[in-house]
Order: structure tokens, then C-alpha cells, then sequence
């Protein structure tokens, strides 16, 4: 199904529901001024769509569980097709690997990793991470801390 071309009521409901997920389908037709029934169904087809792709909750780390954020960047030996889909494969089978971008400029991937700590991720870095298929160069830089954290930056479109 083609993405709905979106007009000012979807807009303002798609940024209440990036403001309050859980919003209420009767709350946010009353916010956007539609009967619930026109509501669910502008909802019903963004999601159809593709436009919302899903729901999740945000949840905070605890400082006795939290962990090592590494930040890295994958340069491979080459960019053709082939090498590109055989990388990806692998990167998905890495449960450390939380977020995982085909860049443009010097790297080409960047790649969010979380780590128990240090020692940990140089064990994600030598058993997974190098033996990943054409791996040219790993550079890592280690988070020193959260700044944002949100599901409403990431993706964000003026809306």
C-alpha cells in the first residue's frame, strides 16, 4: 500500500502521539477536533501506510544494570553489493548491535553498540565485531554519557 500523503490533521496527530505514545484514541480525536471513528481511521491508515511503523516504550536504565555505549564505525574492504548484504546478515546476528546505519562519508557503517563494560566490548570487538564479514577498519569511541534519549528524536521530520 502506497504512504498516505499527509495533510495538517495528520501532522498534529502524529506529533501528539510522538509526544504521548499511549494516548487514547478518544483523547487524541478530541486534541485534533474528530469523532474517534474519523480518528482510528486516519490512524489506522498512517499505519497501513507505513508512515507509523510501531509503538514502544522507552525504558530507562538503572545505574546497577546500566551499560557501555560504544559508538562505531565499520569501514569495509569494499562496497559492492554482495559485500554490503553479507556484512548486514552478520551485523543482525550481533544482540550487542543495538542500531546498525549504512553511512555516507569515511565509514561505512556506524553502529550503536551496548556493552556490560570495557572489557566486555573488547570481546564483542574481537569475537564478533573483526571476524564480521569484509571488515577493513573498526574505530570505537566510548559514550561518556546520555545527553538525549527519546523515541521522538529519532526519525524526526517537521510534522
Amino acid at each position: 500500500m502506497q504512504a498516505p500523503a499527509l495533510d495538517a490533521l495528520d501532522r498534529k496527530l502524529l506529533r501528539l502521539l510522538r509526544a504521548d505514545g499511549r494516548m487514547s484514541n478518544a483523547a487524541l480525536a478530541a486534541a485534533i477536533g474528530l469523532s474517534p471513528s474519523a480518528c482510528l481511521r486516519r490512524l489506522r491508515l498512517l499505519e497501513a501506510g507505513g508512515i507509523i511503523r510501531g509503538y514502544t516504550a522507552i525504558i530507562e536504565d538503572t545505574a546497577p544494570q546500566a551499560r557501555t555505549v560504544v559508538i562505531v564505525q565499520i569501514t569495509l574492504e569494499k562496497q559492492t553489493e554482495d559485500a554490503l548484504s553479507r556484512f548486514e546478515a552478520a551485523v543482525r546476528q550481533c544482540p550487542e548491535v543495538c542500531e546498525c546505519y549504512l553511512m555516507t562519508g569515511v565509514a561505512d557503517y556506524q553502529l550503536r553498540v551496548e556493552a556490560r563494560d570495557p572489557a566486555d566490548y573488547e570481546r564483542i570487538h574481537k569475537e564478533q565485531l573483526s571476524r564480521m564479514p569484509g571488515v577493513a577498519r573498526i574505530q570505537s569511541a566510548f559514550a561518556i554519557r546520555t545527553v538525549v534519549r527519546s523515541g521522538d528524536s529519532w526519525g524526526r521530520e517537521e510534522v
